[in-house]
């Protein structure tokens, strides 16, 4: 895993199902910290649910020019009706647009589970923490960014 240090990164995090999303933020957050990150770089962005992490990211990617890499942190649970299907689907293309139409990488830390226990194990419970792994990706694509546009 590349040093962190000299990286900035942007995190949007998805209100909804906030006893997950905060679990995820915390896991990423701190990786980026063990990785060597520091933590004034590091800009923290909320928004109500996680189909609003595609415009929350954009606005993240063109505001600020300096950042390495975003992290969109969100939390979709299986309920009665497709509406599952729909957010779901929408935020994942909307994430994969992002990182073809923007020089900044988008990292998708997006949970879609089948129930709320699902989504708790994998935020910091006994899967471990999703965010976690979305920030040393988040940090191998800085990286990657860094070494590409040389």
């Amino acid at each position: 895993i590349p040093n962190a240090k000299n990286f900035r990164f942007g995190i949007v995090v998805s209100e909804w199902n906030d006893d997950v999303t905060e679990g995820l933020f915390q896991g990423a957050f701190d990786a980026i910290l063990d990785c060597g990150g520091i933590k004034d770089n590091i800009v923290r962005w909320n928004v109500p649910g996680s189909f609003e992490l595609i415009y929350g990211c954009k606005k993240m990617q063109q505001s600020y020019d300096m950042l390495d890499a975003v992290i969109a942190i969100g939390s979709v649970i299986q309920g009665e009706t497709k509406h599952f299907d729909f957010v779901c689907d929408g935020v994942t293309q909307g994430i994969k647009d992002l990182n073809v139409q923007s020089d900044i990488p988008v990292i998708f830390c997006v949970l879609t589970d089948n129930n709320k226990q699902q989504s708790l194990d994998r935020s910091g419970g006994k899967h471990g923490n999703k965010g976690t792994e979305a920030a040393i990706a988040a940090i191998k694509m800085a990286q990657l960014r860094k070494d590409a546009n040389f």
